[in-house]
């Protein structure tokens, strides 16, 4: 399991004063109001950030951080992901999964055969669809509803699922 999750990317900055666009990449944008702290990885390193303001802007968040004070100081930054830890993180509800721990389960069917491998989550509008990798190298597309998704084991890394009809055949 990673110990940091993902909860926006930096896209662009916002003025000259320091502020940067975050394009978030967690279910909860109000989480901002929330953080004192992210993490920033820089790529060499991941470095804790103070959150000073927060805006809302569309789908973007608008974060001022405690240091950075001009466009000069923070553009460096652009395209950098921004991070949480687990203890930060927004808690969950019953049968709810980070994404980060899905990725890399082993999908197995009711009658117990591999599938594959869960590579991508696909976040839509009505629900999630988890993309599967098989040993032969194809994508299967698996909605992530109950009739289909039957149990998750994050302690032996499986996803056990229901092969609904019409979801396999080429």
């Amino acid at each position: 399991m990673k110990d940091l999750l993902q909860v926006g990317v930096i896209t662009q900055t916002h003025g000259i004063r320091g502020e940067v666009k975050v394009f978030p990449t967690t279910d909860d944008i109000k989480r901002f109001k929330k953080c004192k702290e992210l993490i920033l990885d820089t790529g060499k390193e991941q470095m804790n950030v103070e959150v000073e303001s927060v805006k809302y802007f569309k789908q973007f968040v608008i974060l001022k951080f405690k240091g950075y004070n001009s466009i000069n100081e923070i553009e460096k930054y652009l395209k950098m992901g921004l991070y949480v830890t687990r203890e930060n993180a927004i808690p969950l509800k019953k049968d709810e999964y980070f994404i980060a721990d899905l990725i890399g389960l082993v999908v197995v069917d009711e009658k117990n055969q591999e599938i594959g491998i869960l590579k991508e989550v696909l976040q839509t509008g009505a629900n999630d669809v988890y993309v599967i990798r098989t040993d032969e190298g194809k994508e299967v597309l698996i909605p992530a509803i109950a009739q289909c998704v039957q149990k998750v084991d994050l302690q032996e890394k499986k996803m056990f699922i229901h092969k609904m009809k019409g979801l396999f055949e080429s």
